[in-house]
């Protein structure tokens, strides 16, 4: 598929399509959904009529519970398809002429059998908690809102390989370093986080009725001391990050990865003064206590560890919550070569148009992977498990004084994302949902809310503004994950951000109009 729509989307679209006085629960919003295969609108004419409740009524005769299962005329074929056995046999259809009914006639329950196209024309039947599920849920809601025909007469594009930072740059809203870091000091620091690396672990949360786990190992890093009045912000910041669990305790940038931070300011720095910057991207003075003044500054990081060809993560965008629209984060990878794969997500007045286009960009050792401002509200990224990997060879040995290692240096990864947290995103000003936990900030990637903006692209941002008229802004919203740790039951809450009345900010916007 090439234009997917995550769950929480969905579910926050069909939220706000409700009048006030319906409240279902989350189960019925994703029964809706499924109902709909996916389509937000019809989800939503299928919980107006349920009630206020948005709860189904059901039917269940005293015949159909005294009949047994086996006894009914109808069966699942593969796809979960309901189907009468008096037309599903392949064999029987084409010994009967078109329209004929085979000799053998099915027995029927006390109750009667009935027909698909019975079936059909009376709607789906309710669902209750079946053994096997129907359908795959999440292959049915990341279905693009038009439905799986609306992108079928569009071929799908195989994926481009970017191999080198100029097709990168070029295609791309990102850039490629090679070599960024000197090379003892690369080797170095992967050696000291593949140490510590043993100590991560791997993110739990629940999807819908299930707890799953992440296939890779992460942990969070700040780079001041967390103590005094920031300690409980940091407490919040890491929660959120482990998806609403009690993670471990943030850690300071050890020594090596604080020289190496440096180094990655400056190169990121270097960059985003090449480049036109966003309306909403920061526009404050993220301090330096170097008496430097930068751009940007990374002041934590979400480290991963991949151990393998199979470990990997899925397609996703970063969250916000902490780093507020348009942030800038730079990706430092260690170790073997894996592919780092972006898939662009195409706005709703594309959908059928064209085919999403999908970029696998190498990452080799001391590769800096810079993702620009709009890369998270345009592009979804994952590292794909792959068959086999090519083994890494570092070229200098570990420091003598650091313990023997857990992992095979050879075929691990290590990945480092700095980033900015934004103050103005401080945990005490995020939206609280009726579960009363931190909401999630996420752009409006399919293109609901935006607008265009005149060619100066100034104007107050309340509603988001574009960038000098060259491209579409985004919206973004809040909505409630206190589902990823309470068993997948979260409240429902969705609202629009607005970073005026949020009191966010300075921006860049800001600074533009101050000229």
């Amino acid at each position: 598929m090439d234009s997917l729509e995550d769950t929480d989307t969905l579910l926050a679209l069909l939220s706000s399509l409700l009048p006030d006085n319906v409240a279902p629960s989350q189960q019925s919003l994703l029964d809706a959904l499924l109902h709909a295969d996916g389509d937000v609108r019809k989800a939503a004419e299928i919980m107006l009529k349920r009630g206020p409740t948005g709860k189904r009524k059901r039917h269940v005769s005293l015949d159909s519970w005294l009949t047994p299962a086996a006894a009914s005329s109808s069966s699942k074929d593969v796809n979960g398809q309901s189907s009468s056995r008096d037309n599903s046999d392949p064999v029987l259809q084409s010994r009967c002429g078109a329209g004929e009914r085979p000799n053998k006639k099915p027995r029927s329950s006390a109750a009667g059998s009935t027909s698909t196209a019975t079936k059909k024309e009376n709607g789906p039947p309710p669902l209750s908690k079946p053994v096997k599920p129907v359908k795959n849920l999440l292959d049915v809601l990341r279905q693009p809102i038009g439905g799986a025909a609306a992108t079928a007469t569009v071929p799908r594009l195989p994926p481009l390989t970017l191999s080198n930072p100029s097709l990168v740059a070029q295609h791309t809203p990102l850039t490629l370093h090679l070599a960024v870091l000197p090379l003892e000091l690369a080797c170095q620091l992967f050696y000291t986080m593949l140490h510590e690396a043993q100590y991560w672990s791997r993110n739990k949360w629940w999807l819908f009725d299930r707890l799953v786990e992440s296939p890779h190992r992460s942990s969070l890093y700040t780079r001041h001391p967390v103590e005094g009045d920031n300690e409980a912000a940091w407490q919040r910041i890491t929660r959120a990050w482990y998806n609403g669990r009690q993670g471990e305790v943030t850690k300071q940038f050890p020594a090596l990865m604080e020289e190496a931070c440096k180094i990655v300011e400056k190169t990121v720095n270097a960059e985003m003064g090449k480049r036109k910057r966003f309306p909403l991207e920061w526009g404050g003075d993220p301090g330096d206590p170097d008496g430097q003044r930068l751009t940007w500054r990374a002041n934590f990081a979400a480290a991963n560890c991949y151990e393998g060809a199979k470990e990997a993560v899925g397609f996703h965008s970063d969250r916000l919550t902490s780093i507020g629209p348009y942030p800038t984060i730079a990706s430092l990878s260690l170790g073997t070569r894996r592919m780092f794969r972006l898939r662009e997500v195409i706005a709703l007045d594309e959908v059928g148009k064209r085919a999403a286009q999908t970029f696998d960009i190498p990452l080799p050792h001391n590769s800096l992977c810079i993702m620009h401002a709009s890369a998270q509200e345009r592009f979804k990224h994952s590292i794909p498990p792959r068959n086999t990997i090519d083994r890494f060879h570092p070229p200098y040995p570990p420091p003598p004084d650091l313990p023997e290692l857990a992992f095979d240096p050879g075929n691990c990864r290590i990945n480092i994302t700095f980033r900015f947290f934004r103050p103005d995103f401080h945990p005490d000003t995020i939206p609280r949902c009726k579960c009363d936990e931190m909401t999630t900030l996420r752009p409006d990637m399919k293109g609901r809310q935006r607008g265009w903006e005149g060619e100066d692209g100034k104007g107050p941002p309340r509603s988001p503004v574009a960038s000098g008229g060259a491209e579409r802004a985004t919206g973004y919203w809040w909505t409630c994950t206190a589902g990823d740790q309470n068993e997948g039951k979260g409240c429902g809450f969705w609202k629009v951000m607005d970073v005026r009345a949020e009191g966010r900010g300075p921006f860049v916007s800001d600074l533009s109009l101050s000229e």
